[in-house]
């Protein structure tokens, strides 16, 4: 649905705070008397000639400059051997062609900027500000900040401090007040950062401009009056006793606020608005303490802008709306073809005729291709979708997504995730088509290690892992301490301690998933120790040996015989268990010993690497 509106425009004035050591302006300012201090702009890369501003340094036609030099550029990014931790930037401005000054400082202080002043008010304040940049780009470590002062007359009044490494611009400014009968100063920014790696800055919009009290036109906002009304009251309001003797010009502009004239005669505190030819009219007046003063564009200050609007009293409209649409003039929807005139009351009670020429296209019904990729992965935010070949549509048409309208006859959306999402494709009069487009979640991706384990010591066991997408890689937390094959994939061997295990697994399309298996591992210690044993070479019993279950027991880590006495007969260490070639035979200095009981101590080492002490007698028979 169309409807008439009146726009008024809204003004906004906004303070930007200036990081300063002592007070910057709390008033208003006057224009900035450095005309140059934007250092303008232009479609060259980097000016040509030498603009000679920088006493302390030498200018270069290449960029980046070296140190020691400085250049005036509009953009850094088109430098084919941009410094890799500098910014890449253009000017602190809206112009894409504005220029900045860049300096690559030297190892010693030098003065960026020096500009002498004249023809200033004595007993006036004023503002000294710059915009800076350090150039290293955040992140970057070990490189110096700058750190640059601001000189009145060769002495310094100002310091930044180290200009921190933010990738943006920052604004540092103060106010001084000049001597009685000073009307000259020469101004200067200085580099006082050592030398070394870093220290390299951009300046851009260097001001110099009368500082007064505060000077309005209350209330700030546009002033609407109607044709038929009556004259416009303007007050001018100063806050501030710095001037004790103010003396006031109005002004007006016929271009928007871009140029301003004086209005003849007005100099009082007050000006009347008589105009009633609806428009807009713009007004502000210059401020300074004394009407010598206020004829020296150094020494005075500017009020706020005031937008005076008439609103007329005839309108004409004309206007082309799709079948099923309509206009809305106040109370009445018009939706066919015709010429219609209406009354209408402002909201300020102003009379008006508006003249309404409508035509009605047909509805075409509008046609687009949607293709819809889902994420690769489960709660992804890869998922996009495209719109094309839109068809049947009075051209240019937008597309409405998410808040954001887009004039093109193509778009994709991309870094979704699953969800369900709403496009309005609408044509130049008003035709629109509204559709959901669905973007799914991929099948999770899984991985399936089997059940939780519980084996003996020394029992052998095979994990087997199962997906549903193709796996590129898995890692197991902690290490697993059996063999791994095919990637990890598929593992054999005997585990030795009880652990919970994490397998994560990546896909080849970079899913990740996990899966968790407990493997308990019963320390069953199974050692069986003969109480006899008969060395007669009848091929049975003839060795006293360790028997256990192999391969949990994994070694007779000691193995001591003694006589009643206490001397030993027998000593072996890390032999097999089982294994009847290496036990004791029953001699002692290969000659046989007489049947009796002898003592054994005996360590046995498990695969876990637990040792157990075992001590007893054995019969020794004939």
């Amino acid at each position: 649905m169309h409807q008439l509106s009146i726009l008024l425009p809204l003004m906004l004035f906004i303070s930007v705070p200036l990081y300063s050591q002592t007070p910057i302006c709390d008033g208003n300012l006057g224009e900035n008397i450095f005309e140059d201090g934007d250092f303008g702009s232009g479609i060259t890369n980097i000016l040509n000639p030498d603009p000679n501003i920088a006493p302390g340094y030498n200018y270069t036609f290449l960029g980046p400059p070296n140190d020691g030099f400085y250049l005036i550029t509009n953009n850094t990014g088109v430098w084919s051997g941009l410094y890799p931790t500098w910014l890449s930037i253009q000017d602190n401005s809206s112009d894409p062609q504005g220029y900045m000054m860049v300096v690559n400082a030297s190892f010693s202080p030098g003065l960026f900027y020096e500009q002498i002043i004249d023809d200033l008010c004595d007993n006036t304040v004023y503002e000294f500000s710059a915009d800076v940049i350090n150039l290293i780009a955040s992140g970057v470590s070990g490189h110096i900040a700058p750190n640059v002062s601001f000189l009145i007359n060769d002495e310094v009044e100002f310091s930044t401090g180290d200009i921190p490494q933010n990738n943006q611009w920052n604004t540092y400014g103060f106010t001084f007040e000049t001597l009685p009968g000073q009307t000259t100063v020469k101004l200067s920014l200085r580099n006082e950062a050592p030398g070394g790696i870093g220290n390299d800055l951009a300046l851009d919009n260097i001001t110099f401009r009368a500082c007064g009290p505060q000077a309005l036109i209350l209330p700030t906002a546009i002033e609407n009056i109607c044709v038929d009304g009556d004259p416009v009251a303007l007050e001018a309001t100063i806050n501030g006793d710095q001037y004790p003797t103010p003396s006031v010009q109005w002004q007006q502009s016929f271009d928007e606020g871009l140029t301003w004239v004086d209005i003849p005669g007005e100099t009082s505190l007050s000006y009347i608005h008589t105009e009633l030819v609806s428009g807009f009219y713009y007004y502000r007046y210059l401020l300074a303490n004394s009407p010598t003063n206020l004829m020296n564009t150094k020494c005075r200050v500017n009020s706020n802008v005031k937008v005076v609007h008439v609103l007329p009293e005839f309108y004409a409209v004309s206007d082309t709306i799709c079948d099923g649409s309509s206009f809305l003039v106040g109370n009445q929807a018009y939706t066919e073809t015709g010429i219609y005139t209406d009354s209408l009351i402002s909201y300020i009670g102003c009379d008006s005729i508006l003249t309404l020429d409508l035509t009605v296209l047909p509805d075409l019904g509008i046609s687009a291709d949607f293709l819809a990729i889902d994420p690769t992965c489960t709660s992804g935010t890869n998922g996009s979708f495209s719109i094309e070949n839109i068809q049947n549509a009075y051209p240019p048409v937008q597309i409405e997504f998410a808040s954001n309208i887009i004039n093109a006859n193509t778009a994709t959306f991309e870094n979704l995730e699953a969800n369900n999402y709403n496009i309005v494709i609408t044509d130049n009069y008003g035709c629109s088509l509204e559709q959901t487009i669905v973007i799914n979640n991929p099948v999770p991706f899984s991985i399936d290690v089997g059940p939780d384990l519980m084996v003996d010591l020394g029992d052998f066991i095979q994990i087997n892992t199962s997906s549903n997408y193709n796996i590129d890689n898995v890692v197991w937390e902690p290490e697993i301490d059996i063999e791994c094959f095919d990637g990890c994939l598929r593992l054999t061997g005997i585990p030795t301690n009880s652990n919970q295990y994490i397998i994560t697994a990546i896909s080849e399309l970079g899913c990740v998933t996990t899966d968790t298996l407990f493997i308990e591992v019963n320390a069953v210690r199974d050692v069986y120790i003969p109480n006899a044993f008969s060395p007669n070479d009848d091929g049975f019993n003839d060795i006293f040996t360790i028997f256990g279950k192999e391969p949990a027991v994994e070694a007779i880590e000691e193995f001591r015989v003694f006589n009643r006495w206490g001397s030993v007969v027998f000593e072996a260490e890390n032999i097999p268990p089982n294994d009847q070639t290496v036990g004791w035979d029953g001699k002692f200095g290969g000659k046989s010993l007489g049947a009796d009981v002898y003592i054994y101590q005996i360590v046995v080492r498990y695969l876990d690497g637990v040792t157990q002490q075992f001590s007893g007698d054995i019969l020794l028979l004939n």
